[in-house]
């Protein structure tokens, strides 16, 4: 198959690998740009842990301390593979997305051995600090990038729709969100009812509503592994 991959760039070339080695050909077309936020050094006095709902967020953390012995606590395979990357001593991950992350901080930390801090993009799906706040932690959130939308379909996602897709894999609501109004905005709508669209969850799939696929289909369980097997 042939499969618009949408995520930012940083992210797009350890999906567009996995495609290749399951049989599938990979247009990267990412339809957010991560901006990383400059500034003094992170503070990690007095933290426990680390919580990272994304690769980026280590990417951004990276930029703003030199330590790499505070714990990671991870959502997902690519995020935690990173923090290791990094250099960070330990690291531990779950599947799925803030609320999978709590519970099993929950499981991992205690709020006696100090504060947990929150490493974030400007938008946040879910409410992990609250969650934890009510489990009786400590926690902080760091604000070290943002993922902003384009404005127009990159060219090879014009390319792409008029020499033929099959599947286009969205990660997030944004970037759905960013699809629609991309395909809309070059009047390719009818294009989408040939199209299956494979979103990481309910929330990501809701923008698609406005466009009419052949297929749309979120995964039992929210990650990339579970998305890609739905190419099958």
């Amino acid at each position: 198959m042939r499969v618009l991959v949408t995520r930012p760039l940083e992210d797009t070339h350890e999906t567009a690998s996995r495609l290749k080695a399951l049989g599938h050909e990979a247009i990267i077309a990412p339809l957010l740009e991560v901006r990383f936020r400059n500034g003094d050094e992170v503070t990690l006095d007095g933290v426990q842990a680390l919580l990272v709902t994304s690769a980026n967020g280590v990417r951004a953390l990276m930029r703003r301390t030199s330590r790499r012995d505070v714990p990671v606590f991870a959502v997902g395979q690519q995020s935690a593979e990173q923090a290791r990357a990094a250099g960070f001593k330990t690291v531990r991950q779950t599947e799925g997305g803030s609320g999978a992350l709590a519970q099993a901080t929950t499981k991992w930390a205690d709020p006696a051995n100090g504060s947990l801090l929150h490493i974030s993009g400007a938008d946040v799906a879910g409410d992990l600090a609250g969650t934890l706040h009510d489990a009786g932690f400590t926690v902080r959130r760091e604000v070290l990038y943002e993922a902003v939308a384009i404005d127009l379909l990159p060219k090879t996602a014009l390319e792409a729709f008029n020499s033929g897709i099959d599947a286009v894999l969205l990660f997030s609501a944004r970037s759905s969100a960013a699809f629609v109004a991309g395909v809309v905005q070059a009047g390719l709508q009818p294009a989408c009812k040939n199209l299956i669209a494979i979103a990481i969850s309910q929330a990501a799939a809701a923008p698609l509503s406005a466009l009419s696929f052949r297929e749309i289909r979120i995964p039992e369980r929210p990650n990339q592994d579970a998305m890609l097997a739905l190419l099958s």
